[in-house]
């Protein structure tokens, strides 16, 4: 099956459904104080649902997206919604953009223009890209998810099928962040013949067990990192603990929910942007808004769990067991309040390592809280492997 155009768009009875139930919202009793210790306070999430009833800017969003290419697909059984903008100059470099949860395709948007045309965004020198931004299975509009079984080598093989064999490009570069970076790390690692390089936004090699680090492979200098990965434990074990073991339960309450949606994802959002504990500081309230529409009103909400279960429930698939694991090129960008952390020195053993980049700001979001950074990282580390 050949890509057909796409027109990102929410149906009205969508839209009424989900405006009918943010009105008539059941709430939970507050039990002590309204705050962050318990999870989101209610005081606050009536207000942006409030706001996301009456004052989000929905038309103004879809016509936004809708200022660029859009394309849908099946790829062995899989519907795969994708956005494309093209480079300008000569011989722009092909890049996938990859997200991942609680993301969506639009976290990019910051980047795309940058990068496809870096003259009138104040970079004449540096490259230009054909950006492609796909939604990962079952998220966004690459809905409905209908089969099982699709993990992140699942998703790579599509992706390296999508740039290749649909989109026609004979090697790409590929850049991800959260399981966008497990996807693009598995692409190096499965495909490397077809890479570019990877530039990866979260610190992750194919097959290796974080908790088996001993702690001497932390050099001095990046003891807090050490530090940093051990107090964003709490902050991710309760949704890998439910996603990864019984998600299909949990959506039967996020599904019939548009605020425990909202609640579940703006919840992350916060923990783990490098906000100070005010995520409307980094993520403003029509982005939260539509983050959280995009998967309730796509069903979403309840296939993009499955990920985890298909990923976490076995051994990472490796292809090859050669060193390195990833052997295409490989460039990280490390930003100091994300949640995962791994030592130079165990990155530069297991794969291609080009470079390697500490943010100075930045969290688990780093291509929408940080876009600047992570464009001028993009082109730095392709302008030398093009």
């Amino acid at each position: 099956m050949q890509p057909e155009p796409f027109i990102p768009h929410l149906s009205e009875a969508t839209l009424s459904d989900l405006h009918s139930r943010l009105l008539a919202t059941r709430w939970p009793a507050v039990i002590g104080g309204d705050d962050w210790l318990y999870g989101v306070p209610a005081g606050w999430l009536k207000d942006m649902i409030s706001y996301w009833a009456t004052a989000w800017d929905w038309p103004g969003v879809v016509a936004e997206m809708n200022r660029y290419d859009h394309i849908q697909v099946e790829i062995d059984g899989v519907p795969v919604h994708a956005l494309r903008s093209p480079g300008t100059g000569v011989d722009p470099i092909p890049l996938i953009l990859t997200h991942g949860w609680p993301w969506t395709f639009w976290d990019f948007r910051h980047l795309i223009d940058p990068l496809t045309d870096p003259a009138t965004h104040g970079a004449p020198d540096a490259p230009s890209f054909d950006v492609v931004v796909p939604s990962l299975p079952g998220f966004g509009f690459s809905t409905p998810l209908s089969v099982a079984g699709i993990d992140v080598s699942a998703v790579a093989d599509r992706w390296n099928q999508l740039m290749t064999d649909l989109l026609g490009y004979d090697r790409y570069a590929a850049h991800g962040g959260d399981w966008g970076a497990l996807v693009t790390a598995h692409l190096g690692h499965a495909h490397a013949d077809r890479l570019i390089g990877v530039h990866l936004g979260l610190p992750v090699v194919p097959g290796l067990v974080r908790t088996e680090i001993p702690d001497e492979m932390w050099s001095p200098d990046e003891a807090w990192m050490r530090d940093r990965s051990a107090e964003a434990m709490p902050l991710i074990k309760s949704h890998l603990a439910v996603h990864s073991t019984d998600p299909q339960t949990l959506a039967y309450a996020l599904a019939d929910s548009p605020v425990g949606t909202a609640a579940w994802l703006w919840e992350r959002r916060r923990n783990w942007s490098d906000c100070g504990g005010d995520v409307e500081s980094v993520f403003d309230r029509d982005d939260l808004c539509t983050t959280a529409a995009l998967y309730w009103c796509t069903g979403a909400i309840t296939s993009s769990l499955r990920i985890y279960f298909e990923h976490f429930n076995k051994p990472w698939p490796l292809v090859h067991d050669r060193t390195p694991v990833i052997e295409a090129p490989t460039a990280y960008a490390v930003f100091p309040k994300d949640v995962v952390m791994l030592p130079r020195r165990v990155v530069e053993a297991t794969t291609n390592l080009v470079r390697w980049t500490v943010m100075p700001v930045g969290g688990h979001f780093g291509a929408a809280e940080q876009p600047e950074l992570v464009v001028e990282d993009i082109r730095a580390t392709f302008a030398a492997l093009r």
